[in-house]
């Protein structure tokens, strides 16, 4: 059997069927039998591989090559493409900054194209090689959308109970330390959102609006794949406004706090602004200040302070300002 060059953009390649089973070489691929060849986009070559050993049209080669895509599905003659996001689950990345995977798929024939390494192209491989891959292309696109929306759940979900552990530290008092991170995860639920919600559009109109090569039983697999997906736009939503109404409940604690801070200095410094002005005042160097050659004037007028000071408290209690 001929090895594919370590130059080639060829990932993975698997022959679908009963037998599923991976192969070496896309030529020694049996015509009569689904076949799945999932290229490295950024291998050099690629766009040559899908012209010359695939023969994919110019149009396709743009669209699965791409820098910048978003979910969407179009039908063309011979086939559909198929563009879709799956969080980023590599070591060190945020999920947020979701990996595209472009497909074009025929009766026989599915052709994926990856920027980066994706978990539900890894765990369909996992299948493919213990004998258990789904067996034609429609069962293949069906499996992938379900493996994509599964992996992006979790993230979701561990969003929404961060959310209420941030509730709990707010109520305690800690809403300084939280609010980068409210700030941080309503960027996060936008940015996840910004890819799901067409993805959610992107299932619907291929279950809507079915190809040739997609079955009745994936395309009802697919049409829960997409119910799945508006959940998880509906629940993307609720985190959005959830971190946003924290975020300024955190503010308005803050807020509160300060102009309580405030009030009290307001209240110090309205009792002792009398106080200051009799001191100020029995402290100018001219003569006639009553008391001044009087042993206990000193005690008296501390005396009297204390008596102005407790009247300004008792008048602030009645006027309910403490």
């Amino acid at each position: 059997m001929t090895a594919t060059p370590a130059t080639s953009p060829l990932l993975a390649c698997f022959q679908l069927g009963p037998a599923s089973k991976r192969c070496d070489d896309p030529d020694q691929l049996d015509a009569a039998a689904p076949a799945w060849l999932h290229l490295d986009r950024n291998a050099v070559g690629t766009a040559d591989w899908l012209e010359g050993r695939l023969g994919l049209p110019a149009f396709l080669r743009e669209a699965l090559m791409d820098e910048e895509t978003r979910p969407r599905v179009a039908a063309y003659d011979g086939g559909t493409l198929v563009i879709l996001r799956g969080v980023n689950l590599s070591p060190g990345a945020k999920p947020e900054d979701m990996v595209s995977i472009r497909l074009w798929v025929e009766d026989r024939r599915v052709v994926s194209v990856v920027l980066r390494s994706l978990k539900a192209v890894a765990t369909l491989e996992r299948q493919y090689d213990g004998g258990r891959g789904p067996q034609t292309p429609s069962a293949l696109v069906a499996e992938l959308s379900e493996q994509l929306t599964e992996n992006a759940a979790p993230i979701v979900s561990r969003m929404d109970e961060r959310l209420d552990e941030i509730e709990v530290e707010i109520e305690a008092g800690r809403e300084k330390e939280v609010r980068g991170e409210l700030l941080e995860l309503r960027h996060r639920a936008m940015s996840l959102r910004r890819f799901v919600a067409p993805q959610r559009d992107a299932l619907s109109r291929l279950v809507g609006t079915p190809p040739a090569w997609l079955v009745i039983e994936d395309q009802r697999k697919l049409q829960e794949t997409a119910d799945e997906v508006t959940r998880l736009v509906e629940h993307l939503n609720f985190v959005w406004e959830r971190a946003a109404m924290l975020q300024e409940q955190a503010l308005a604690r803050s807020a509160e706090q300060s102009n309580r801070r405030l009030y009290m200095l307001s209240i110090i410094a309205g009792i002792f602004l009398p106080l200051s002005f009799v001191t100020g005042l029995l402290g100018i160097n001219v003569a006639g200040i009553p008391g001044d050659s009087n042993p206990a004037g000193f005690l008296l007028v501390c005396l009297l302070l204390l008596v102005l000071g407790l009247l300004e408290y008792l008048i602030f209690r009645r006027l309910r300002w403490l």
